[in-house]
Order: structure tokens, then C-alpha cells, then sequence
């Protein structure tokens, strides 16, 4: 086994240019697999993250529309006590106006409370969160995102300046406390010039300037094994029935809808991948070409090992592990060239670079698997070459 592995090395470097060429396309095609699949898994897991960021991981409840039922603290206190339920706060949105000067920007004013971080993936930069205090004593404080910052102020950090902020027509001084980073951030910054900015303020400070006590919705955190189906439902009916109506409220399964975001990148995933891999069944072809090119040049020597005893079994054998070598070797390099060109391509995107191995371990396998498949008729026409006709030729 080890000559038949030796002696097929040997052959397949017996002419360089040709073998490094064909091996270039098994690792042209493999690389571009292995790229698409990391750039994949980063690209899920950012949206990910961005819709968990957004509330898009639990159970959003909210008052239906046209109905004047109310959806405060006491609602609030409800839907925490299901067991399956880890956080919920209460969210306040208002469309408001940042000024600055004499020039105005929309924003959306978010109205949370001091648990909001547990609920919603808000990760703080610089300074701090709010705390009870602030949502107790309806403090004039807010939280500004990364963007906001570095639009109006060219800074990261803005932790200690005052804004103002007009909401309802009302215009307030808020003293910024934190800056946030929403999530990966990736969605925003590509639609920073259609979605406005974000600024968070307690939801009791909110109230007291808007007038109105209702929440908009609440957002929760769910429990992993938690049948967000089935939570969804009884919260609803939980609530309905606390007010005696039949219709009142609605619980939006928010990780439903996430799910079918990610699938659609799946699918995207998997018709790219399907491109990549045509060019794996081409490189394969090209192996096919190559070793029926071998075989008439090695027709004489052909001859002589099956004039000296050579088997059927041991010709194929030997063609078929130079068409597993000239498949693997391209494999091994795409593999590497891949993940290394995936690893700089995320580092600019600023992601971190997430390995999918089972799907290079398929790329590879099937890789491997398309070029001794088309390597398998070259072999059985050099092990049906005739001994006598094999060294008529020169």
C-alpha cells in the first residue's frame, strides 16, 4: 500500500505544470466554498445578534389595535410571573427631534428601564446603564448608540454632555449616561440613512413628558426549552382574562419571525454553495481529462507491469489514489487559502470569524469523492489495455 501510495506521488508530479493546474481548479472551487460558508455563519450570527438587539428573541406582548385597554406595571407584573419567562420590560417609543444648535435630526426616543440589558442585548461601551434610581426619581438621563455619537459629535464617548431632546413638541435637556453599541450593529450602519438614530431614556421619564401611561409593548426574555408557541398564547389569554375580554391583547412570537429571516439566508447560503460546488464537478472533469492524457502516455509502462503479473485491481488502484492525491493536496491548500482569505475578509468587516467544520469537512469529502469518481474511467482503461498492444507503443 505504501509503494502503490509512493509510486502514484511520484506520477503525479511527474508533470508539474499540468498536475499544479489541475489542482488549482479542486482549490479554486474548495476556497470559494469555504469562503462562502464562513462568511455565512459571521453574517447569520451578526443578524442574529442585531434581531436579538431588536426584541426579535422572546415574546412581544402588545395592546391590539383600536382596543383602550390598558398595558402597565400591573400588565407587566403578569407577564413576568409565567415560569418560562427569564426578563420583561416595558418599552415606551416616540418619534422626537434631536437638536443641536439651530439644526434638527428625527430620532426615535426609546423609553426602558433599568432591565432592559438582561431583556434586549444592549452592551454599553462607556459609562454605565440606567439603574432603579433613575427610573424611581424620572431622571432626565439618557443613553445614546455608538452612530448617534460619532454623527453629531465625532466621538465615541459623549458619557457626560447634555442634549436636547424634543419630544411631543416638548423640548428637555438630557444628561447621557452611556453610550451603547445596539447588537453587532451591522444592520444599522447599513441603513444609518434611512433608520434614525437611537436615544434610550427611563420609561418613567417618558410618560411624565408624552402624559401617556401605557406602554407601547413589552418586550421578554424566554427560557431556552421554553414552547414560545404555546407561551405566547397563554400570555394572551392570561391577560384577556384578567380584563374580561376575548380579544384584547396580542403576543407576538418575535423568534418566529427572526427564524424566518435566518432561513432566507440559509437558503441564499446553500444556492451559493451550490454554485461553488459546479466548480468542484468541473475541476473533476478536469482530472478525468488528465489522467486519460496520463494513460496514453504511460501505455508502454502500463504494459510492462501487467506483463510481469500487474492485476486489473492493482492498475485502477494505483490511478485511482493519483486521482485522490491530485484531489486531497488541492483540497488541504483551498482549505487553508480559504479560511485565511475568510479570517482577513471578516476582520475588515469587523466580525469575528466563525468556522463552520462540518461544512468544510463536506466540501472536502465531496471534493475528494468528484475527483476519484471521474478518475475511475481512466483507471479501467489503463487496466484494460492489453500487455502486448501497451508495449507496441512508443
Amino acid at each position: 500500500m505504501i509503494d502503490i501510495l509512493l509510486f502514484s506521488l511520484r506520477n503525479v508530479f511527474r508533470k508539474k505544470a499540468r498536475t499544479l493546474l489541475t489542482m488549482a481548479g479542486i482549490t479554486i472551487g474548495v476556497t470559494s466554498v469555504i469562503i462562502i460558508s464562513c462568511i455565512s455563519a459571521c453574517g447569520t450570527a451578526a443578524v442574529n445578534n442585531e434581531l436579538d438587539s431588536l426584541g426579535l428573541s422572546g415574546v412581544n406582548i402588545c395592546v391590539k389595535e383600536g382596543k383602550n385597554l390598558p398595558l402597565t406595571s400591573d400588565e407587566l407584573e403578569i407577564i413576568s410571573s409565567y415560569n418560562d419567562i427569564i426578563g420583561a420590560t416595558p418599552v415606551m417609543a416616540s418619534n422626537a427631534k434631536f437638536e443641536l444648535g439651530n439644526e434638527s435630526c428625527d430620532i426615535i426616543s426609546w423609553g426602558i428601564d433599568e432591565k432592559a440589558q438582561e431583556t434586549v442585548s444592549l452592551k454599553v461601551l462607556y459609562g454605565r446603564f440606567f439603574n432603579k434610581n433613575d427610573i424611581a426619581s424620572v431622571s432626565k438621563v439618557c443613553m445614546v448608540d455608538k452612530a448617534f455619537s460619532n454623527e453629531f459629535f465625532k466621538s465615541d464617548n459623549i458619557v457626560g454632555k447634555t442634549i436636547n431632546i424634543n419630544i411631543g413638541g416638548i423640548r428637555e435637556s438630557f444628561k447621557v449616561v452611556g453610550v451603547i453599541k445596539t447588537g453587532s450593529g451591522m444592520l444599522q450602519n447599513a441603513l444609518s440613512g434611512y433608520v434614525p438614530s437611537f436615544v434610550y431614556i427611563p420609561y418613567t421619564t417618558s410618560a411624565e413628558i408624552t402624559g401617556y401611561s401605557n406602554y407601547n409593548q413589552v418586550m421578554t426574555k424566554v427560557s431556552d426549552d421554553a414552547n414560545i408557541d404555546q407561551l405566547s398564547e397563554r400570555i394572551a389569554n392570561g391577560l384577556n382574562s384578567f380584563h374580561g375580554v376575548s380579544d384584547g391583547y396580542i403576543a407576538n412570537n418575535m423568534a418566529k419571525q427572526r427564524d424566518v429571516l435566518t432561513n432566507i439566508l440559509s437558503i441564499v447560503t446553500i444556492v451559493l454553495t451550490a454554485i461553488g460546488a459546479i466548480s468542484l464537478i468541473v475541476a473533476g472533469l478536469s482530472i478525468m481529462t488528465v489522467m486519460i492524457v496520463s494513460v496514453s502516455e504511460r501505455k508502454r509502462e502500463i504494459g510492462i507491469k501487467k506483463s510481469i503479473g500487474a492485476s486489473k485491481s492493482a492498475i485502477i488502484g494505483e490511478f485511482l489514489t493519483e486521482a485522490f492525491l491530485i484531489s486531497a493536496i488541492g483540497s488541504v491548500i483551498g482549505v487553508v487559502l480559504g479560511l485565511l482569505l475568510s479570517y482577513f475578509g471578516t476582520g475588515i468587516m469587523g466580525m469575528s470569524l466563525m468556522i463552520d467544520w462540518r461544512a468544510i469537512i463536506l466540501t472536502v469529502l465531496f471534493s475528494i469523492a468528484s475527483g476519484v469518481v471521474f478518475g475511475v474511467y481512466p483507471s479501467i482503461k489503463a487496466a484494460k489495455l492489453k500487455p502486448i498492444v501497451a508495449l507496441r507503443y512508443e
